[in-house]
């Protein structure tokens, strides 16, 4: 019975997250002031830029957002980005926050703007 209910939660688990993906998103949406379009958040992550050793998205997180990625200074290992295959992404709004301010900065050398952070998450998030 036990097991069963650890399949059980663990089968839920990402349908559970599904509501607080898209809470995140319209979050985002909303700051942005205007839709998301997946499109512009898949350039977004796929652009690549001439500032430092971290050029793109995809230096560290790989050009597939549903695989496990590396630093590629610090050679940490990186959860996938796609919710689809990590759960956790894009469920806690402090958290995407952080992470726009940081990797943004990185590799854009720059902040993300509101509208590019929509797009992105909006990209994540339709990943299958």
């Amino acid at each position: 019975m036990k097991q069963l209910v650890l399949v059980l939660a663990a089968l839920a688990s990402p349908l559970a997250c599904a509501d607080t993906h898209r809470q995140v998103l319209d979050q985002l949406v909303l700051a942005a002031g205007s839709g998301a379009s997946a499109a512009q958040g898949e350039r977004l992550f796929r652009m690549k830029s001439d500032h430092g050793e971290a050029a793109s998205c995809s230096a560290c997180h790989t050009d597939d957002p549903k695989a496990a990625g590396r630093h590629v200074r610090t050679h940490k290992a990186i959860e996938p980005l796609a919710p689809v295959a990590n759960p956790a992404r894009f469920t806690d709004t402090a958290k995407v926050e952080k992470w726009f301010g940081r990797n943004c900065k990185e590799v854009l050398d720059r902040a993300c703007s509101a509208q590019e952070k929509a797009d992105f998450a909006a990209y994540m998030i339709s990943v299958r």
